[in-house]
């Protein structure tokens, strides 16, 4: 059983591993530049934003970096990972908010609880398998989207061309066994302030 385990974790993590740098994208926001609908400035924008809040988490402390991440979508930051406590999730939000451009903040920063080794197992199990779905299915741009897995809930950010493209992709995730729950923070093309021409 523990080789079952650790077969499926290293698997994991390789799969997840090797397509999240081919996603990164110049800018860093976990959009490929080649289909990503954003004009350059806002990529450009974003990408300062990113980096900005960075630094304020860094300056406010360090251990968050690993714990916390963030992602900067056409002036729309999106908080996921774990604190210790209510009040440093509190902290993480207005510290989003006073990041300069900011449109928005959707926090979805869990408290920690102890960890577990089968847990973090079956999600970065559940990550991988999401992400081949995508890469696998002809109607998905796959690197236009990034995903995060806790406690068998799926988190998925992007920029959709279609709302077709939007709902194939929430159906992938929910067809993926043992989730709980999928939530998208998918933004359309439409949606965006200044399209790429």
């Amino acid at each position: 059983m523990k080789n079952k385990i650790l077969i499926i974790l290293f698997l994991g993590l390789f799969l997840s591993g090797c397509v999240g740098v081919a996603s990164k994208g110049i800018f860093g926001t976990g959009v490929s530049v080649a289909f990503d609908p954003r004009s350059v400035g806002t990529q450009i924008d974003d990408s300062i934003m990113q980096k900005s809040l960075s630094a304020k988490i860094l300056m406010f402390d360090k251990r968050y970096l690993i714990s916390v991440k963030s992602k900067v979508l056409d002036g729309r930051i999106f908080l996921t990972g774990k604190v210790d406590n209510p009040e440093e999730k509190l902290k993480l939000t207005k510290i989003a908010w006073e990041t300069v451009g900011v449109r928005s903040v959707r926090n979805d920063i869990k408290i920690k609880e102890e960890f577990n080794f089968q847990q973090s197992a079956k999600d970065i199990l559940i990550t991988s398998q999401l992400r081949a779905a995508l890469i696998f299915n002809k109607n998905i741009k796959a690197t236009n989207f990034q995903i995060d897995t806790y406690k068998k809930k799926i988190y998925i950010y992007g920029i959709a061309i279609t709302s077709e493209e939007k709902d194939e992709v929430i159906k992938e995730a929910k067809e993926i066994l043992d989730v709980e729950n999928v939530v998208a923070s998918i933004i359309l093309v439409d949606d965006l302030r200044i399209q790429k021409n």
